[in-house]
C-alpha cells in the first residue's frame, strides 16, 4: 500500500482487464472513426479537409504528449518545494481563515472529482495528498496534485472546444458562401449568352449597382464617412450580388484573362478549404496567449473579462477593413472612370490591406477564434470543476457579458467575417494555389522536381558534353512554368493570366497556358 491508493499489486485482475478494455476500445473507435472520415475526404478528392483532419490528429498527438508528460513528471513535480510566502499572491481567490478554506478546498474537490472521476476515490486520496507532504516546514510543493490534475483536464477542454468552434466557424461560413452558387451561375450563363452581352455597349460607371450601393450618397468622400458605413455594412448584407460579380471580374481579368469560364465561386471554396487547416490547429503563439491568460488570473484584477473584449474588439475591425476594402475598390473605379464598355472591373492589389499583407486577414480571424475559445472553454471548465457560484468564476454581473460576448463572436465570425475574408482576400495582387485543379498542382510539382533533377544534369554534362537546343527550350519551358505555379505569383497590372487548357490522364500531364502578357484591347 502507498500514500496514493492501492497499487497494482494488490489490485484484482478482473479490474484491470476491464478498464484497460475499456480505454482501449474507445482510443481504437476514435481512432477507426478519424480514419474512415480521412478515406471519405480522399474518395471525394477533399484534399484540403483530409489535410484539415490531419492537423487534428497532430492536436491530440500534442495532448497526449502533454498529457504522459503532466503524468510522468507528477511525483517530480510534487516534490519541488518552494517558500511557503510565494503562494500568498497572485492567487484567483482570495484566501479567507482556515476553515473556510479548508470547507471550499472540501466542496471543491468531492464536487469535481464527483463529475470528472466519477466517485468518491479521487477524492480520499486528493484530501490524503492534503494530509501531508514530503516538503520542509516553511515550504509547499510548488503545485499540488490537485492543481495539476485540474490543469490536465483544463488543457484537453481547450483543444477540445477550439477545434470544435473552429469547425462549426467553417461549416457555417461555408454554407454561407455556398448561398452565391446561383450568383455564379447566373454569370455563367450570361456570358454564355450573346444576346445579353455588354461588350459593346457603353454604360455609366454611376448607373452600376456597386457604384451605387458603395460610392453614392452622403459623405461619399469623407474617409471616416466611409468606414463608419464599412463597420455597420458588416451586420447586415455584407456582400450583395453587384460585390460578388465585379470582384469576381476583376479577379478573372487581373489573373485569368484568358479563361473567362472560369469557376470563381469554386476556386474561392477550395481556398477556403485550404486555410481551415490554419485555423483549426494551436499555433505556438497561441500557447503563449494561454500561459499570459493563465498569469493575469488573479483575484480582483477581473482579467477574463476584459479579455473577452479582444476577439470581440479583432472581429470588428477585421469585418470593418474588409468591407472597406470593397468600398474603397468603388470608389477608385468610379474617380477614374465615367462610363466604361462592359463589366465593371476593379484592380486588386495587396496595397488594400494591412502592412500590404492579405494573409495577414487569416492570422487575424485565427486568434479570434482562439480566444474566443479559450473564453468559453474557462467558462465551462470552471462550471463543470467547481461550480457556478465559485470564486474564480467571478460575479454574475462579469459572466453573463462574456458569454453574450463570445455568442456575438462566435456568430458573426462565422455568417459575416469569415465569408467576407474568403470573397475579399482574392483581391491580392497574388493568387492562391487553389486556383488550379488538384490534378494540374500535383502535375506542376512534378514538373517541378524533373525540372530541378534535369537542370542539375544538365549542369554536370555541360563541362564535357554540349545538351540539344530543343532539350535546353523544352526544360527551361517547364521549370518556368512549375515556378510560376510554385510561387503562386501573378502580375497585378492585369498583364498575365493562368488558365487550365487540359489534362491526359493516360500520361499524367497537365497543361497551363501563361505564355506572355495578354494585351488590353
Amino acid at each position: 500500500m502507498t500514500e496514493g491508493g492501492t497499487t497494482l499489486e494488490f489490485t484484482p485482475t478482473w479490474i484491470v482487464a476491464v478498464v484497460c478494455t475499456f480505454i482501449v476500445v474507445i482510443s481504437l473507435a476514435v481512432e477507426r472513426l478519424l480514419h474512415y472520415l480521412g478515406k471519405l475526404m480522399k474518395r471525394k478528392n477533399q484534399k484540403p479537409l483530409f489535410e484539415a483532419l490531419q492537423k487534428i490528429k497532430e492536436e491530440l498527438m500534442l495532448l497526449g504528449f502533454i498529457s504522459l508528460l503532466l503524468t510522468v513528471f507528477q511525483n517530480r513535480i510534487n516534490s519541488m518545494c518552494i517558500p511557503e510566502h510565494l503562494t500568498e499572491e497572485w492567487l484567483p481567490c482570495k484566501k479567507e481563515d482556515e476553515s473556510e478554506s479548508a470547507a471550499a478546498t472540501k466542496h471543491f474537490v468531492a464536487s469535481s472529482f464527483s463529475f470528472f472521476a466519477g466517485g468518491g476515490g479521487g477524492s480520499r486520496r486528493l484530501l490524503a495528498e492534503a494530509a501531508g507532504n514530503s516538503c520542509k516546514e516553511g515550504k509547499v510543493p510548488i503545485l499540488s496534485t490537485t492543481a495539476l490534475h485540474h490543469l490536465h483536464i483544463f488543457i484537453f477542454v481547450l483543444a477540445c472546444v477550439h477545434v470544435a468552434f473552429s469547425a462549426l466557424t467553417i461549416l457555417f461560413g461555408s454554407a454561407k458562401i455556398r448561398q452565391w452558387k446561383h450568383w455564379e451561375d447566373a454569370v455563367s450563363k450570361q456570358d454564355l449568352d450573346p444576346e445579353n452581352a455588354k461588350g459593346g455597349r457603353l454604360i455609366h460607371v454611376q448607373d452600376h449597382d456597386f457604384i451605387k450601393n458603395r460610392f453614392q450618397g452622403m459623405g461619399r468622400n469623407s474617409y471616416i464617412f466611409g468606414l463608419v458605413h464599412s463597420f455597420f455594412k458588416q451586420f447586415y448584407g455584407s456582400v450583395s450580388k453587384s460585390d460578388y460579380i465585379t470582384l469576381r471580374a476583376g479577379f478573372i481579368m487581373t489573373h485569368c484573362r484568358g479563361s473567362p469560364k472560369f469557376n470563381f465561386h469554386k476556386y474561392m471554396m477550395r481556398a477556403l478549404e485550404a486555410d481551415f487547416k490554419k485555423v483549426v490547429g494551436i499555433s505556438w503563439y497561441l500557447w503563449i496567449f494561454v500561459v499570459i491568460f493563465l498569469l493575469l488570473n488573479v483575484a480582483g484584477w477581473h482579467a477574463y473579462f476584459w479579455i473577452a473584449f479582444v476577439p470581440f474588439g479583432l472581429l470588428l475591425a477585421v469585418g470593418t477593413k474588409l468591407e472597406h476594402i470593397i468600398t474603397k475598390l468603388a470608389h477608385e473605379v468610379a474617380e477614374k472612370h465615367v462610363a466604361v464598355t462592359g463589366d465593371l472591373v476593379v484592380q486588386p492589389s495587396d496595397d488594400l490591406f494591412w502592412f500590404h499583407k492579405p494573409k495577414l486577414v487569416l492570422f487575424l480571424i485565427h486568434i479570434i477564434l482562439f480566444q474566443n475559445s479559450f473564453e468559453l472553454a474557462f467558462i465551462f471548465f470552471i462550471w463543470l470543476q467547481y461550480k457556478f457560484d465559485s470564486c474564480i468564476m467571478g460575479k454574475v454581473g462579469y459572466i453573463i457579458p462574456r458569454l453574450i460576448l463570445g455568442a456575438f463572436v462566435q456568430f458573426v465570425c462565422s455568417y459575416s467575417t469569415l465569408p467576407l475574408y474568403a470573397l475579399v482576400t482574392q483581391m491580392g495582387s497574388q493568387f492562391n494555389k487553389a486556383v488550379f485543379e488538384e490534378h494540374v498542382q500535383v502535375g506542376l510539382v512534378g514538373w517541378a522536381k524533373q525540372a530541378k533533377k534535369n537542370t542539375v544534369l544538365r549542369k554536370a554534362a555541360a563541362n564535357g558534353e554540349s545538351s540539344t537546343t530543343h532539350h535546353a527550350a523544352g526544360h527551361s519551358a517547364a521549370f518556368q512554368m512549375a515556378k510560376l505555379a510554385k510561387k503562386e505569383n501573378s502580375s497585378s497590372n492585369g498583364d498575365q493570366g493562368g488558365e487550365i487548357v487540359g489534362y491526359d490522364s493516360g500520361t499524367a500531364t497537365a497543361a497551363a497556358s501563361s505564355h506572355g502578357p495578354h494585351k488590353s484591347s
